[in-house]
């Protein structure tokens, strides 16, 4: 990475997985008019589903996931009868079963749900909505509880992508951050997952760890390119530890510095390239034959609250507790306490506690962030007037690029705004630019700190 640009990496920003961001949520979008938002709907709107499971067997230190730790299943069954509930209601308030072209389990470890549960909420998804052909149906997986059975499961079901959080290799790394998984368990857990019909896999890979070092890391892109998942995703750890409190556990005299830091993300990022991966946006990686390679190539790659994705869904629809969705008219987030999401849903009420309505300039907005973080190139004249609005909506965002352009981090050629090459892992700083919000005061009760850019 170019020393020039390397200050742009510990700035701090947004990741941009939605706009506005979550913090600027606020409570003037309910349960009343979320229901509203979904009847609004038409009947062939296709949806994305995204489910949150939030239990784990045990808290890792790095996580930064609304998730607890439950080593007993009677938590995970009522919470699976809950979602089930959640599915119904919604599904009332569609008045219709809209066709669903994705749809993704996230946590937590959705995978530790009994297994007649997960059947359960699968087929009541399939009596909901209109799964179509060739959905993509994911789930996140922690390697350390997947065998041959869950693996049969999980085909058995519908699912056809999942994702392994493999975070590093490294014994001494796996100790510092509470989640230590041998090489031989990620092994065994990537066969049964392909003995079992599912070779679409993913690997989730961190830098910026405690003990980590250049060395270690590149270890560990070895170990991972040798059993060839068809996607990685390489993320910077974010260490806040004043929003997530177990992540105290971790010293952080053992993180790598800023420096090291931007260092292990490139030295990766190169050896992933070598080993024939497609760099893809910000941190992730694809096979070229994978989806997301090709998505990447034609133009059709999106960002949300999943990060990169090639669901070509018109809105997102969420289940579970402190769940997010995305319909046309704005975002919407369900209650982050499991009780008040539980009492809801039990009352037939949506369990919407905040969200944001969108107007034609936010829209506008979170299109130009979206393609400078799936593209590194965006039209801003096109956008604006796709929206009804002109570049004058855009003056003090324009104002924000002039030393962005004189120091390399964006370049423009008329109402093209474009990322090169050696800044592209910078690209946050530039979609910042374009954050009308960022800066204000925080709807939440508290105030957004983000992570480095890099």
């Amino acid at each position: 990475m170019s020393d020039r640009l390397a200050p742009y990496g510990t700035r701090n920003v947004p990741r941009y997985t939605s706009y506005p961001t979550a913090p600027h949520f606020n409570e003037g979008v309910d349960g009343p008019l979320y229901a509203r938002w979904l009847e609004e709907l038409p009947a062939a709107t296709r949806l994305s589903l995204y489910l949150h499971v939030p239990f784990c067997r045990d808290i890792c230190h790095y996580c930064g996931c609304h998730t607890k730790a439950s080593r007993r299943d009677a938590p995970l069954e009522r919470y699976a009868e809950t979602l089930a509930r959640e599915i119904e209601l919604v599904g009332e308030h569609l008045g219709t079963r809209h066709p669903v072209s994705h749809i993704h389990w996230g946590g937590g470890t959705p995978s530790l749900l009994p297994a007649a549960k997960l059947e359960d909420l699968a087929s009541r998804l399939g009596r909901v909505f209109e799964l179509m052909p060739g959905i993509e149906h994911a789930m996140e997986l922690d390697p350390r509880h997947v065998g041959a059975g869950l693996a049969r499961t999980l085909a058995a079901i519908g699912i056809t992508r999942v994702s392994l959080g493999v975070q590093d290799m490294d014994d001494t790394v796996q100790k510092a951050i509470g989640r230590v998984q041998s090489l031989e368990v990620v092994t065994a857990a990537t066969r049964h997952l392909r003995d079992a019909g599912l070779t679409s896999i993913n690997f989730d890979l961190m830098y910026g760890l405690p003990h980590q070092s250049r060395d270690t890391i590149l270890e560990t892109v070895a170990r991972t390119v040798e059993l060839r998942p068809a996607r990685i995703a390489l993320f910077g750890y974010a260490h806040v530890p004043w929003m997530k409190k177990h992540q105290r556990l971790i010293d952080e005299a053992a993180l790598p510095a800023p420096a090291e830091r931007l260092a292990m993300a490139g030295l990766a990022r190169e050896a992933l390239i070598a080993a024939g991966y497609v760099a893809i946006g910000l941190d992730h990686f694809a096979l070229p034959e994978d989806s997301m390679a090709i998505a990447l190539a034609d133009g059709s790659l999106k960002r949300n609250f999943q990060g990169y994705t090639t669901d070509t869904g018109e809105a997102l629809v969420g289940f579970g507790v402190s769940s997010i969705g995305r319909l046309p008219q704005g975002h919407v987030q369900n209650a982050a306490d499991t009780g008040a999401w539980e009492r809801a849903i039990q009352s037939g009420r949506l369990p919407i506690v905040r969200g944001f309505a969108m107007s034609a300039e936010d829209n506008a907005r979170a299109d130009i962030i979206e393609q400078l973080m799936t593209d590194y190139r965006v039209d801003l004249d096109a956008v604006m007037r796709r929206h009804g609005l002109t570049l004058a909506c855009l003056s003090a965002s324009l104002d924000k690029l002039a030393p962005l352009m004189a120091d390399g981090v964006v370049a423009r050629a008329g109402s093209v705004v474009s990322v090169p090459e050696d800044a592209r892992p910078y690209v946050r700083v530039a979609a910042a630019a374009f954050d009308a919000y960022l800066g204000q005061a925080a709807a939440s009760a508290i105030a957004p700190r983000h992570s480095m850019a890099v």
